[in-house]
C-alpha cells in the first residue's frame, strides 16, 4: 500500500487500507470497510464497523476474523495509522500517527485551498434551485430553496465539479394574461410603467380582484394568455417588460441573501413553450401517451391512488394547455441532451415529491433522460411559525422575504448595540447585516432540509448554541488572538500536540474535506453546519485547556499556528453556507 496521497481524506484513505485488510484475510472480493468516525477519543480517531457483517457471512467469529485483518493491516507499510485496537465483538479502533496529521496540517498551512482538495472525478451537475413565480415577489417560502440550492452549487464547486446554476422561474401561465391586461390598463392611464408595479404583491391581488370582479376584464385577459403563447411581439414586449421588473425584486434578495444566481442563470418555463409539442409526440411514439376525459395523460403501473386506481402524469390538458410535469420533461431532455449533465439535483419543495417521481419515472420511460444521468430530488420541510402552522403574517398572507430579512438586520442591529456599544455607527450597521442574514440562513441550514422547523428570532440570534452568531464570534476571538501575537504576523508552522485537546482539535480541523465530501454526496448542508458547531466547541475546550499567548515560544507558535488553521476552516465552512464572516464582532 502506497502512502496516502494528498488529495486522499483521512476517511478515505482508511476505508481503502481495511478494505485491502478484508479482501486478504477472508478472499471476499465485495467487502464494506464501514469506516466512520469515533464517537469517543477512547475509540480512537475513526472506528472500522465492516468485520461483523462479513463474519456473519462467512458463519466465524467476528473477533477472531478483526484478528486476521489487524494482522493484515499491520503488515502494511503506511505513515497514517500509528496503532490498531480490537474492541468488543470485533470493531477495530484507528488510531492516527500525530506526526502524519502535523505534516497534513503544515502543508495546509502554507496552501490554505487544499484544506478542501479538488475532486478527482468532476461532473457536470445542474442545480435546479429558487424557481420564484415572478407574478408575485418572493416570500418565505422561497427561503429554503434558495439558500439550501446555493448552499450545495458552493460545495460542489469548491470541490471543482462544473455546476450549471437554473433559476426555473415560473413566467408562463393564466395569470401573465391577466397581469398583463391590467398592466395595460393602467399604462394607458399613467403613460409609463406604473409606480404600483414596485410592490408585486400588491399589483397581483390588484390585477386578481379587477380579474374576479370584471367580467369584460376576465375575457380580455384570457384573449391576452393566447396573444402571449402565440408570439404576438406587442404582448411579449409587455411581458418582457414586466418580467424584467419581477426579476429586480428577485435580484435585490438574491443580493441582500449572499445568494449566487444571477439573470444569466435563469431557466424560465416559458422557454421550452415551442419543445412541449415534441414531448407528447416523443411521448405517443414510445406508446405512453393514454387519452382520460379529453386530456392526454401517462399510467404508470408504479403509481396507484386509492382503491389501486392508477394515478395519472397529466401532460396536455383536455382545453390543449400544457401543464408543469411537460414542461420539466422538455427541461430534462435539455439538460440531458443539450447540457450533457451528470447528475441534476431539484431542491423543491417535499410537496411536490410524488410530481418528480413521476417526472423523472416518465423522462426514464420515454428515454428523455440519458442512463448516465441522475435525476435526484432535494427534498425540503416548511418553515412554521410558532404555533407549528406555516410562517404568515398576522392576517395570514405570505410574508414578504424582503421584509424579513430587513426585520433580522434590525433585529440585529439592536443586538450589536447593547453586546458592543463603543462601535461606530457604520460599524454597527455592517456588523448587523452580516449577522442578521446569516442567523435566518444558518438557523435554516443547520436543521435536516426533510423536516419542517419552527422560527425563532430569539434562538437564531443566540450568541449560545448552534447558531450563527455563535460561530461567527468563535471566529472573531480566534482572528483576535491572532492579532495580538508579537510581531502581527500568523505563525505558519505546527511543530508538536502535545495536549489531548490539542490533538482533538487539529483531528477535527482535517475531517473537513470529508464532511464536504458528504454534503456533495447526500446534499445535507446541517451535516456541514453540525461540524462547524463542533469545531467550535473542540477550539473552544482547547482554548480553555491551553494557554495560547502565554505559552513558551515554540509551543506558542504551534498554537498560533493551530489557532490560524481552525479559523481558515470556520471561514472556508461558513462560506461553503453563504455566511460572511466578521473579524470583529
Amino acid at each position: 500500500m502506497i502512502a496516502p496521497s494528498p488529495l486522499d481524506t483521512l476517511k478515505h484513505h482508511l476505508n481503502t487500507l481495511i478494505a485491502d485488510a478484508l479482501r486478504s484475510a477472508t478472499g471476499i472480493t465485495e467487502v464494506n470497510a464501514n469506516v466512520i468516525t469515533a464517537s469517543k477519543p477512547e475509540y480512537g480517531d475513526y472506528q472500522a464497523n465492516g468485520v461483523m457483517a462479513l463474519a456473519k457471512q462467512l458463519k466465524t467469529n467476528p473477533r477472531e476474523l478483526a484478528r486476521e485483518v489487524v494482522g493484515e493491516l499491520e503488515k502494511t507499510n503506511t505513515a497514517l495509522v500509528e496503532r490498531y485496537e480490537i474492541a468488543g465483538p470485533g470493531f477495530i479502533n484507528i488510531y492516527l500517527s500525530d506526526a502524519l496529521l502535523i505534516d497534513r496540517a503544515n502543508a495546509i498551512l502554507n496552501k490554505p485551498d487544499q484544506l478542501i482538495p479538488l475532486t478527482q472525478l468532476p461532473q457536470c451537475i445542474v442545480v435546479d434551485y429558487s424557481s420564484p413565480n415572478l407574478a408575485k415577489e418572493m416570500h418565505v417560502g422561497h427561503l429554503r430553496g434558495t439558500i439550501i440550492g446555493d448552499s450545495l452549487v458552493r460545495v460542489l464547486e469548491r470541490l471543482g465539479h462544473r455546476i450549471i446554476r437554473q433559476n426555473h422561474v415560473g413566467d408562463w401561465g393564466t395569470q401573465f394574461g391577466m397581469l398583463i391586461a391590467h398592466l395595460q390598463e393602467i399604462t394607458a392611464e399613467q403613460g409609463d410603467l406604473p409606480v404600483r408595479l414596485a410592490d408585486l404583491e400588491e399589483f397581483y391581488k390588484a390585477a386578481k380582484d379587477h380579474f374576479d370582479s370584471d367580467t369584460e376584464f376576465a375575457a380580455t385577459a384570457r384573449n391576452s394568455v393566447v396573444k402571449l403563447q402565440s408570439g404576438d411581439a406587442a404582448y411579449l414586449a409587455i411581458w418582457e417588460q414586466f418580467i424584467d421588473e419581477s426579476m429586480r425584486h428577485c435580484e435585490a434578495v438574491y443580493a441582500k441573501l449572499n445568494v449566487t444566481l444571477t439573470r444569466a442563470d435563469l431557466d424560465a418555463e416559458s422557454r421550452y413553450n415551442d419543445k412541449l409539442a415534441n414531448i407528447v409526440d416523443v411521448l405517443d411514439t414510445q406508446g405512453l401517451l393514454t387519452e382520460s376525459a379529453g386530456a392526454k395523460v401517462v399510467f404508470l403501473p408504479e403509481f396507484m391512488g386509492k382503491d389501486d386506481a392508477p394515478l395519472p402524469v397529466i401532460i396536455k390538458k383536455s382545453d390543449g394547455g400544457y401543464l408543469y410535469s411537460t414542461t420539466d420533461l422538455a427541461a430534462i431532455e435539455y439538460r440531458s441532451e443539450t447540457l450533457k449533465a451528470d447528475r441534476s439535483l431539484y431542491v423543491v419543495d417535499v410537496r411536490q415529491s410524488l410530481h418528480f417521481q413521476q417526472v423523472f419515472a416518465v423522462a426514464r420511460a420515454a428515454g428523455l433522460a440519458a442512463d448516465s444521468l441522475s435525476l435526484e430530488h432535494i427534498a425540503y420541510g416548511t418553515m412554521m411559525g410558532k404555533d407549528g402552522r406555516p410562517f404568515k403574517t398576522r392576517s395570514g398572507d405570505a410574508v414578504k422575504l424582503v421584509e424579513l430579512l430587513d426585520e433580522a438586520i434590525r433585529r440585529a442591529y439592536a443586538l450589536v448595540s447593547k453586546k458592543n456599544p463603543g462601535l461606530d455607527e457604520m460599524q454597527k450597521q455592517q456588523i448587523a447585516e452580516k449577522v442578521g442574514i446569516a442567523a435566518v440562513k444558518y438557523a435554516d441550514l443547520s436543521k435536516n432540509r426533510t423536516s419542517d422547523y419552527i422560527f425563532d428570532w430569539s434562538t437564531m440570534l443566540a450568541f449560545e448554541g448552534n447558531t450563527a452568531p455563535y460561530l461567527m464570534y468563535a471566529y472573531a476571538r480566534i482572528k483576535s488572538i491572532l492579532r495580538k501575537q508579537d510581531g502581527g504576523a500568523a505563525s505558519t508552522r505546527l511543530d508538536q500536540v502535545t495536549e489531548p485537546e490539542e490533538r482533538e482539535l487539529l483531528v477535527k480541523i482535517l475531517q473537513l474535506p470529508e464532511v464536504v465530501q458528504a454534503v456533495a454526496r447526500d446534499c445535507y448542508p446541517n451535516q456541514l453546519s453540525n461540524y462547524l458547531y463542533e469545531l467550535a466547541g473542540s477550539f473552544m475546550r482547547f482554548y480553555e485547556a491551553c494557554p495560547i499567548l502565554k505559552a513558551e515560544d515554540a509551543v506558542r507558535d504551534s498554537r498560533l499556528a493551530l489557532s490560524s488553521l481552525v479559523a481558515e476552516a470556520l471561514n472556508q465552512g461558513l462560506e461553503l453556507l453563504g455566511i460572511k464572516t466578521l473579524e470583529q464582532m
